[in-house]
């Protein structure tokens, strides 16, 4: 007899299997980095034999793939795209300007850390990452997604005032809605 307690690990093992293979993901291409998602969903890479697909809404996307550069006018619009994903949402920064600044870290204009505005689930290193390695940073996401520690959408939940003062450090003329209520 199955008890309560392991229905439900079992349960939610099979939703973590069913959500790691189809994972629809929305691009939003802010630099260079942008060149390199094409050659990864088409035949030569193939990123769809993994159930990684393209988004056309932040309603329909499992995955926001950052792909370059932040600038500041930008975060705002990258925050407004998440908060209009469903749960569960995962977020992969790719290439070293999410992570750092890349090359523009020394600029008055350009986020350094982008897990500080919104969770990342998973980095791709690299400036730019080839198509091997999203396909890498993806995999990445799946093995986190099936283990249950790709959990990025709950810390924004459990901790939004202080995602919330971090956006509002950056934007100045804050007057968003709250997604989140």
């Amino acid at each position: 007899m199955i008890e309560k307690k392991d229905s439900l690990a079992i349960g939610e093992y099979i939703k973590n299997f069913a959500r790691k293979h189809s994972l629809f993901v929305l691009a939003y291409g802010t630099g260079c980095g942008a060149i390199e998602i094409p050659p990864t969903m088409t035949s030569r890479y193939d990123a769809e034999r993994f159930g990684i697909r393209g988004a056309a809404t932040p309603r329909q996307a499992d995955v926001l793939l950052i792909t370059g550069y932040l600038a500041t006018k930008t975060l705002k619009r990258v925050i407004r795209v998440y908060e209009q994903m469903q749960d569960p949402k995962y977020v992969i920064g790719f290439g070293s300007c999410t992570i750092n600044g890349g090359m523009y870290w020394d600029s008055y204009n350009t986020i350094n850390s982008l897990d500080k505005y919104i969770p990342v689930d998973v980095f791709i290193n690299g400036c730019m990452p080839r198509p091997e390695a999203v396909i890498s940073g993806f995999v990445k996401l799946q093995e986190y997604i099936q283990e249950g520690k790709a959990d990025g959408w709950r810390k924004y939940q459990n901790n939004i005032e202080e995602y919330r003062e971090n956006q509002k450090r950056i934007i100045k003329n804050w007057r968003m809605p709250d997604y989140n209520l």
